[in-house]
């Protein structure tokens, strides 16, 4: 194999350099330097640095222990290992008078569904290296939409009749696994054909 010469050995070193060169011209083309561009990315930047010194300052603590995963845990060893599970509704009207629903399993929010609430379509997901966010059910195995959560519907514990009802500005309710008797529900009367027996 024959030796490269002196002049091919140059050309050789230059290019490398060359190209760089190029791409770094053809870099800063494509770069917005709009003073609005730049403002945003200086604030970016601080704000990245703020974070990077604050968690170095305080790092997050870690626990060997959840309560919010004990609780969720204990909503679903309350409402999905008995089908048919009583649930009591005691609602509170805006004169501070209570009346209550016993309703087989969980009142529903009209914002729950059972199918996914969203369609597909063609979009660029450039930005998201082709991925595309899409919902996933909660733990009870529904789909929430995020409208009218406000407005809830059941089954009569008892009759199975369909009923429904809306919590808003004057109105609440309070929902329990079993009849509750503290003084303020003592005279709540039933809404629904299902009554609590003394």
């Amino acid at each position: 194999m024959n030796k490269p010469t002196r002049k091919q050995v140059i050309r050789l070193g230059v290019l490398p350099a060359v190209l760089v060169v190029g791409l770094s011209i053809t870099a800063g083309a494509c770069e917005d330097d709009s003073p609005g561009s730049k403002a945003t990315g200086k604030e970016s930047k601080s704000q990245q640095d703020q974070y990077a010194r604050l968690a170095a300052n305080q790092p997050a603590h870690s626990g060997s222990y959840s309560p919010t995963r004990e609780t969720i845990n204990a909503w679903i060893d309350t409402w999905m290992k008995k089908p048919g599970k009583k649930s009591y509704v005691y609602i509170q009207n805006a004169n501070g008078e209570y009346g209550y629903y016993i309703l087989k399993g969980l009142p529903v929010s009209y914002c729950a569904s059972i199918t996914p609430t969203y369609k597909l379509t063609q979009q660029d997901l450039g930005g998201n290296n082709g991925k595309m966010k899409v919902p996933a059910p909660g733990m009870d195995g529904a789909y929430y939409s995020g409208t009218q959560c406000n407005s809830y519907y059941g089954m009569d514990a008892e009759s199975g009749a369909y009923l429904e009802f809306t919590v808003g500005t004057n109105q609440s309710y309070f929902l329990y696994d079993q009849p509750m008797d503290p003084p303020q529900y003592k005279n709540a009367t039933p809404m629904g054909p299902s009554k609590i027996k003394n």
